[in-house]
């Protein structure tokens, strides 16, 4: 097994766990051979799960685990308490070096904080935070954070710019991503002194980050800028305005198209334009959220995820750990860090 990739599943956790879990990795399995899967949590639940979605016995082990870290169940109160969960376990199979990447669609706030605890965050990193790619009218978007911490002071915000710039990077070969942080306006004098503070500072950096300035809400899925940056409360509410938005077109186009005779007929017509416009929009395709700064490759499903969706997630994981995601933002983090041009006291000034 030393060619084969193994990834960690928390098979529990989610709204439509653990069928839609089993279902996803079988898809992945049956595309991807060269991965084998370590599946924690319930076994006379999973087992006759991989049997029902044709998941073959030689590309998996489950970990036996009776626990299970809830949707309500607060942080603290997980990481008390849930050391025997299938989250908990998943995730330590990656720091103990078994596994490349661990996949969960569990409660967020837990995963994040027992990620942190137990994979410990990159040098010179204070929170991770959350970046996901999404779809824009032009270049493809990272964005971050997106629910991780909901309150961040202005060196939150640079960490969060200097890990987005090094992840558009690492995942799209750009050399300088632009950068935008998230404000009410684009006027240098909008928005809490804390993002001001952070535009400041990125501006120090001079030619080593390609800082845009301000990006508005409708600026994101223009594709203004490669990395759009910002805390995690607004991050996650533009997040789920997107991912609404982009339901509702979808649900409207369908009503249209059954709403005469006449409208089926231009729905054929107009089939194959409408369903490739139908797959750019699908949110489940971009599902796969990593938690950036943390020194290994924890990713966060959609909590209801269905199978096609959590495959997604899976297979951003892959690519991560393919690709030695977290090496390469560590040297490119360090590179970035210690050849900026900004004044030495510009991050300690921040806080």
């Amino acid at each position: 097994m030393s060619d084969t990739l193994i990834i960690s599943i928390d098979a529990m956790g989610g709204d439509n766990a653990p069928a839609a879990i089993i279902e996803g990795v079988a898809r992945v399995a049956k595309d991807d051979p060269s991965v084998f899967f370590f599946l924690y949590g319930d076994e006379d639940q999973i087992l006759p799960l991989t049997q029902q979605f044709g998941l073959r016995m030689d590309r998996f082990k489950i970990h036996h685990t009776t626990q299970i870290v809830r949707a309500e169940d607060k942080p603290s109160a997980a990481i008390r308490n849930g050391r025997e969960s299938s989250m908990w376990k998943a995730i330590m199979s990656v720091r103990n070096g078994y596994a490349k990447a661990v996949v969960s669609a569990g409660n967020t706030g837990a995963l994040m904080a027992m990620s942190k605890i137990c994979l410990g965050t990159l040098p010179g990193i204070d929170r991770p935070a959350i970046a996901a790619v999404m779809p824009t009218m032009k270049d493809a978007v990272v964005a971050l954070d997106l629910g991780a911490n909901a309150e961040c002071n202005s060196q939150n915000l640079v960490e969060f710019a200097i890990m987005g710039h090094v992840l558009y990077h690492v995942l799209f070969n750009k050399e300088l991503p632009s950068i935008g942080l998230l404000n009410i306006g684009s006027e240098e004098t909008k928005g809490r002194e804390e993002i001001r503070e952070a535009a400041s500072v990125l501006k120090g950096f001079g030619s080593k980050i390609n800082f845009y300035g301000f990006v508005e809400g409708n600026d994101i899925c223009a594709g203004k800028t490669h990395v759009v940056v910002t805390d995690g409360f607004s991050g996650n509410v533009a997040l789920k305005t997107i991912e609404g938005t982009a339901k509702f077109i979808t649900a409207s186009l369908k009503n249209v198209v059954n709403g005469s005779i006449l409208s089926k007929i231009g729905f054929l017509l107009a089939s194959g334009s409408l369903r490739r416009l139908k797959k750019q929009m699908d949110p489940r395709r971009y599902n796969g959220a990593m938690f950036v700064g943390l020194n290994g490759i924890s990713v966060k499903s959609h909590g209801g995820a269905d199978a096609f969706s959590f495959a997604c997630a899976v297979e951003s994981a892959i690519r991560m750990a393919r690709n030695n995601l977290c090496d390469k933002i560590k040297e490119e983090l360090l590179n970035v860090m210690d050849s900026a041009e900004a004044d030495e006291n510009l991050l300690s000034s921040s806080k």
